[in-house]
């Protein structure tokens, strides 16, 4: 049998290591000899002898946390040895490989799968206020290990080293020790304001020293509005109660 569809870019690839690759830029291939965690409902296809393990956001408090927030991310456990595909609606995929007192904040929408020697809790966005249709919570990931994150479309990586405002919708990870914040643009009118017509009439600042992943895409990730403005990240009545 003869076709395109079987041309050598469409073929499994191999990998020189075991772990997290991409097959292409949509899908991710895991040569998996032990455990890692995915996004519920992401696995495509695999080979070998391999377990999957519904684990809600990641136990109890987690858990607690993704149902008082709306954010966090429903997760299986894999586990065996095999061959892994994972995607997420023909989503690209990106690769992070992560050191020991990195520490990044992503959009919980945008996690497709990371290795267990990862850790994550979701904290609170400092400054995000209540009029924003993005999350008000985060998924922050510290530690050492590969992370698998999906934009919609290519992005752009900014370099925060000056002032820099992203729309919410658009702002997919960014370096944990950023300072956030959440800017009102009075310019477009109390019409827009009210009808919240367009993503543009609120915009997230970022400033310090690190990076801002921004996607070409204003859809909603999905998030819940805050209940206030000007939260820090571990303050707030809800940050109380999530134990910051």
């Amino acid at each position: 049998m003869q076709s395109a569809l079987f041309a050598a870019e469409n073929l499994e690839k191999e990998s020189a290591t075991p772990g997290f690759a991409l097959q292409n830029s949509k899908m991710l291939k895991v040569e998996l000899n032990g455990e890692f965690m995915a996004r519920t409902g992401s696995m495509v296809a695999y080979q070998g002898n391999v377990q999957f393990q519904a684990l809600g956001s990641g136990g109890a408090a987690k858990w607690l946390k993704q149902k008082l927030t709306g954010e966090g991310v429903p997760l299986m456990k894999v586990s065996g040895q095999g061959d892994v595909f994972l995607a997420d609606r023909a989503a690209e995929v990106h690769l992070i490989d992560m050191q020991q007192g990195d520490a990044i904040s992503i959009n919980g929408a945008n996690v497709l799968a990371f290795e267990s020697t990862l850790s994550y809790d979701i904290k609170m966005v400092q400054g995000v206020g209540m009029l924003s249709s993005a999350g008000l919570f985060n998924c922050v990931f510290t530690g050492a290990g590969r992370l698998a994150i999906t934009t919609k479309g290519y992005p752009v990586v900014l370099t925060v080293d000056q002032p820099t405002y992203v729309d919410p919708q658009a702002a997919i990870c960014w370096s944990a020790s950023l300072q956030t914040g959440y800017h009102r643009a009075d310019q477009l009118g109390i019409g827009t304001l009210l009808g919240r017509s367009t993503g543009e009439a609120f915009t997230m600042s970022f400033s310090g020293q690190g990076f801002v992943v921004v996607q070409p895409s204003e859809e909603p990730p999905g998030g819940i509005a805050g209940a206030g403005s000007g939260q820090q990240q571990s303050g707030g009545v809800l940050g109380g109660l999530l134990g910051g």
